[in-house]
């Protein structure tokens, strides 16, 4: 039987309570503005959950994917077929995970890493960044950690510190960095062996992590953002819905946990468009696709925009900015705390005009050597497509960056080169290949320098995009 929800109706759930108030039945327009809203709100918990189910759904590792509980580390860096997250690097090698808290910890580990930058990130099932050990918050030493769910209380043991992740979902992600000579990656190689990933009941025990199933229902061949936004209204709010039971909204989440459930979207509840009011059911299918546009229209208030390039330091903590979340979710997917990494996106050259290199090639110029991204880590300019994927090309390069021997013009100026075709063997070295299309950059500074000039606080910008 269809019913109208009413606005302001009681709510008991999760410790999210509003009062119970006497109202008009819902408005098909208020409908489809809370509809529009509470897709934005969960869109990072759906983005992190289909990627979960993409990476993991394989009976044993292989590829770029891994059954849950097991840590798969990448032995080189991604290709141009990689489609699973938005935005990859070609500068470190990934060691990926999720784990399930909800009934007991998982305990990571890893060796003395010698000089090696490295970052772990480990994201809840919104994509916040819970907890960031790395060579710039812990240090270098061995160090173990057990990650706890929601309400956990117990003794670890002598050596493990516990961090506490707010969901039953972690995703855990390491990034070790790796110069991409062969050299280089058996090193890298040699580390990664050693970082380890078990239940707290296997810990000091052998462990072999246990086979996976495979789920046929499940998209493996297109892009979680395509497969996220190929979700109608039902599916979407009723996932979301499953979802949060164990993932549970934050407390400062009160106010648009309380709006959703006026539309029948509550944590842990069944949620079904045939209890709506028919005109209301309407409005609320609609939302998907004018909550998708608000999301891609947001790109350009996502950051500060300067000499053509955007910066957004809205990543990795987001409190209740969800539009931020959601974005980053979209395109960005999952990125680190800006004092960990900074991505600078390239939006137009340097006359306002859309990146096209299939018209038009282009010149990043730094004045000197100290003129390049302030980064202790390091710093990469690499090319993404306008989905933010690598794109094929004859030298199988995606980046230009501080590893390259980049050449210096005769007045110690360097130019990058950002175009589709080789300027040939004299500039190779400085040459980003662009497609012949539109293209995305993006500047990466990992463990940016925080004193002047830093792109922390706006001293540094890289160049403008000049058409050459």
């Amino acid at each position: 039987m269809r019913h109208t929800i009413l606005c302001g109706t009681f709510i008991a759930l999760a410790g999210l309570v509003s009062k119970p108030l006497i109202a008009e039945p819902l408005k098909p327009a208020e409908a489809r503005e809370i509809a529009i809203d509470a897709y934005v709100y969960g869109y990072s918990l759906i983005s992190v959950e289909m990627t979960r189910k993409v990476m993991t759904n394989v009976e044993k590792p292989e590829g770029n994917r891994a059954p849950m509980g097991h840590l798969l580390s990448k032995r080189q860096y991604p290709d141009a077929s990689f489609r699973d997250v938005t935005a990859p690097n070609a500068d470190t090698l990934y060691s990926n995970a999720f784990v399930d808290v909800s009934k007991e910890p998982w305990v990571v580990s890893w060796p003395d890493m010698g000089e090696r930058y490295y970052v772990w990130e480990f994201y809840d099932a919104w994509v916040p960044v819970v907890f960031d050990p790395g060579s710039r918050t812990t240090g270098q030493k061995a160090q173990a950690y057990a990650i706890t769910g929601p309400g956990w209380k117990g003794k670890l043991p002598d050596g493990v510190q516990e961090r506490k992740c707010p969901t039953s979902t972690v995703w855990i992600l390491a990034r070790t960095y790796c110069t991409g000579t062969p050299e280089d990656y058996k090193a890298v190689w040699a580390l990664q062996d050693q970082y380890k990933l078990c239940p707290l009941s296997a810990w000091g025990k052998p462990y072999t992590a246990p086979a996976g199933k495979v789920d046929p229902s499940v998209n493996m061949t297109r892009s979680v953002r395509d497969s996220v936004n190929a979700l109608d209204a039902a599916e979407y709010f009723a996932w979301m819905a499953e979802l949060m039971k164990n993932n549970p909204p934050a407390k400062e989440d009160a106010p648009i946990v309380a709006r959703m459930a006026n539309i029948g979207i509550v944590p842990g509840r069944d949620f079904d468009l045939a209890n709506l009011d028919p005109e209301v059911a309407k409005a609320v299918q609609d939302a998907p696709k004018v909550a998708w546009e608000k999301i891609v229209a947001y790109t350009k208030q996502s950051g500060k925009i300067k000499n053509g390039w955007l910066l957004n330091l809205k990543v990795g903590h987001y409190g209740t900015d969800y539009m931020a979340r959601a974005w980053l979710s979209a395109f960005g997917i999952p990125a680190n705390a800006p004092k960990d990494a900074v991505y600078v996106v390239g939006m137009t050259d340097a006359d306002g005009k859309p990146l096209d290199a299939a018209r038009q090639n282009y010149i990043v110029r730094f004045k000197s050597e100290k003129d390049l991204p302030p980064a202790r880590g390091f710093w990469s300019l690499t090319m993404y497509d306008t989905g933010y994927f690598f794109i094929p090309n004859t030298l199988n390069r995606y980046t230009v960056s501080q590893r390259d021997k980049l050449k210096k013009n005769a007045d110690g100026s360097i130019d990058l080169y950002i175009q589709k075709d080789n300027p040939g063997p004299e500039k190779e070295s400085n040459w980003l290949p662009a497609p012949a299309a539109g293209f995305i950059p993006m500047f990466r500074l990992y463990w940016p320098k925080e004193e002047s000039p830093s792109v922390l606080d706006g001293s540094w910008w890289p160049p403008v995009i000049e058409r050459n």
